[in-house]
């Protein structure tokens, strides 16, 4: 696999990330023969392969570098995009709280760039399936290439299509959706998702939410959150601690819910607005 997080040594065929002064760094995939040309002096590839991760080298001006496995992180922040991607905090937060893991079936709609189908693939591991739909080709192909970059196209299965003409999918684990209008589509998400599975989408603004909140309650769906995640780092420095000059504010508003399966016959009017099913403010 071409990213392994699991080696302790570099290889060929690896994707290895070079860290220098003022933390300029360098994504790229080792080969043997190969030369990275920077501004800051020629690595050769051949020098790097075979040494431990976190190793120091040197480039032919005395340039020095770190050698590390790029995180998950780093590989979303330096993917190649034609589209806005989402970004690590608000995708750890997403794959924590739908309980993506190992073995499950997701499907994801609006593949993008493939941020949020990376970080997807690699959490359902090598025995799960990640199905994304997309409408527009040329994003469709970007993606493809990313993720095999780093070896995690086999675990995805890519489809051009409309989800307005639905899902071949059932009884999926998990749903994300990632289109301006996911309040449109609910109805194809619920047919796919198996009861009391995980639905999520980010929107990025107020009136979106509020669609959203109405049109999942119209088609049964539960254990509805709203929120937004903001991020501000520290100055790592023990005697002087303090934060960072700029954070990582509002990117969008996160809607999580469950399909449920009410009994329409006997509601509990109480419970469904505990779990919010029902408006306890609306008629």
């Amino acid at each position: 696999m071409p990213w392994n997080p699991s080696s302790t040594h570099a290889a060929a065929g690896d994707v290895v990330q070079l860290v220098g002064l003022r933390h300029k760094h360098f994504i790229f995939t080792l080969a043997p023969d190969a030369e990275l040309q920077t501004h800051r002096g020629v690595i050769k590839h051949n020098d790097l392969i075979g040494r431990p991760w976190g190793s120091q080298v040197f480039s032919h001006l005395g340039a020095p570098f770190f050698l590390l496995q790029p995180s998950l992180a780093d590989l979303l922040n330096e993917l190649p995009r034609n589209t806005q991607i989402l970004y690590p905090k608000d995708i750890g937060f997403i794959l924590i709280t739908m309980s993506i893991g190992p073995g499950q079936r997701v499907i994801e709609a609006g593949t993008g760039s493939g941020a949020m189908t990376t970080a997807l693939a690699y959490a359902v591991g090598p025995s799960g399936r990640v199905i994304s739909y997309e409408i527009r080709e040329e994003f469709q192909a970007l993606a493809r290439k990313n993720l095999a970059r780093i070896g995690l196209d086999s675990r995805v299965e890519f489809k051009l299509r409309d989800l307005a003409q639905g899902c071949d999918e059932t009884n999926v684990d998990a749903f994300f959706l990632d289109v301006p209008n996911p309040y449109d589509y609910l109805g194809q998400v619920r047919a796919a998702l198996k009861p009391g599975g995980h639905f999520a989408t980010l929107v990025p603004t107020f009136n979106q939410v509020e669609k959203t909140l109405r049109a999942l309650r119209r088609h049964h769906f539960a254990f509805l959150e709203t929120c937004e995640l903001l991020l501000r780092y520290y100055k790592p420095e023990p005697s002087r601690l303090r934060p960072t000059d700029r954070m990582v504010a509002h990117t969008g508003f996160l809607i999580f819910a469950r399909r449920i399966e009410p009994d329409l016959h006997h509601p509990s009017r109480e419970l469904l607005e505990e779990i919010g099913a029902l408006s306890p403010i609306e008629e």
